[in-house]
């Protein structure tokens, strides 16, 4: 098989998209010279921007699927399409020659489709993995490993250093980021705010010269007015108050970051020079859901078993302690 124009449609989250770069990378080495366009969320899909196997970035949602492309002419080689919209599943069998999808429900969709692939069932295998096999299966070629991508831009990098001096003209040391909240439709995930603050204030006792970013979408006001009293002038709020792209590059400049399972915890294990914590809730395992092959890597899963587990885990389960035990290993591997 020669290609050498691919598509690769997926709409999904921010992790999953960044979870599916393994996959991306996978094709690109089989096919070096295809040029390969990733169409995704059209408020997600910026994070596949600059990477170096990627050579075009576009928007797509299944509403918009059925009328693109039907006045001009493009047409791709190959087409693999994550995910179970049929609008998108569509769109690829009308613009590409060939078509790689999971398994869809409609079976006259599935005729149509030149390969496709049976789903892992969920929490059988990793989620790198269940999207890997998507294209090693249905293409027959060779995984590109785990490990997540994502590119921040020089310009971008000296932009978060600008943003970043204007809190602090002397970047704190350490400078340690904090992602507060996960998902508003999964509060379980959360770790409770009481937990981050005493968290930073043992930080402070041991490590005097750190301060603090608080990063991701629209927070809770009243926690982070909350966290930003108690801790002043050690403090940047940019929850909220960044684009996705440019939170990103303030997370590229961090000593450590420390969050929930959420995409821009994602981010920063894609990141894969920026030391991470990350809390995992027991319905949503590490093992399942943590970046891969990352060497500053500390993942923290909920104490309760499988079968003791549901969503009334508390995350306060979590000990302060245990979490702080592993600020000291990351932040003892800065330089390493």
């Amino acid at each position: 098989m020669h290609f050498q124009n691919i598509l690769i449609i997926n709409v999904t989250r921010i992790g999953d998209t960044l979870l599916a770069t393994p996959a991306v990378r996978a094709i690109a080495e089989a096919w070096p010279e295809a040029r390969i366009t990733v169409m995704g969320h059209p408020k997600r899909v910026e994070v596949m921007d600059n990477l170096p196997y990627v050579h075009a970035v576009e928007g797509i949602t299944k509403k918009t699927a059925p009328w693109r492309d039907r006045f001009r002419r493009r047409r791709w080689d190959l087409a693999v399409v994550f995910g179970f919209d049929e609008a998108l599943v569509r769109y690829a069998l009308r613009v590409a020659d060939q078509v790689v999808s999971w398994e869809q429900q409609d079976a006259d969709l599935n005729r149509r489709v030149t390969k496709t692939v049976p789903k892992p069932p969920n929490d059988s295998v990793s989620a790198v993995d269940m999207l890997n096999a998507l294209p090693c299966q249905g293409l027959g070629i060779p995984d590109a490993g785990g490990a997540l991508d994502y590119a921040v831009t020089p310009d971008e990098a000296e932009q978060a250093k600008q943003t970043i001096a204007s809190y602090w003209p002397q970047k704190p040391n350490p400078l340690i980021g904090l992602m507060l909240e996960s998902f508003p439709t999964k509060p379980y995930r959360d770790w409770p705010l009481e937990s981050f603050q005493s968290l930073c204030t043992r930080i402070l006792v041991d490590y005097p010269g750190a301060s603090f970013v608080l990063l991701g979408g629209n927070h809770s006001p009243e926690k982070l007015e909350a966290f930003r009293q108690q801790f002043d002038s050690r403090v940047a709020v940019l929850a909220g108050k960044l684009s996705l792209r440019q939170s990103a590059a303030i997370m590229s400049q961090l000593d450590l970051y420390i969050g929930c399972d959420t995409g821009p915890s994602h981010i920063a294990g894609a990141l894969k020079s920026v030391p991470l914590i990350v809390l995992y809730h027991c319905l949503h395992r590490a093992w399942v859901l943590a970046p891969q092959g990352h060497k500053a890597l500390s993942a923290i899963d909920h104490p309760d078993s499988d079968a003791q587990c549901s969503i009334t885990s508390s995350m306060a389960d979590i000990s302060v302690e245990d979490v702080y035990r592993q600020v000291v290993v990351r932040l003892g591997t800065r330089d390493e």
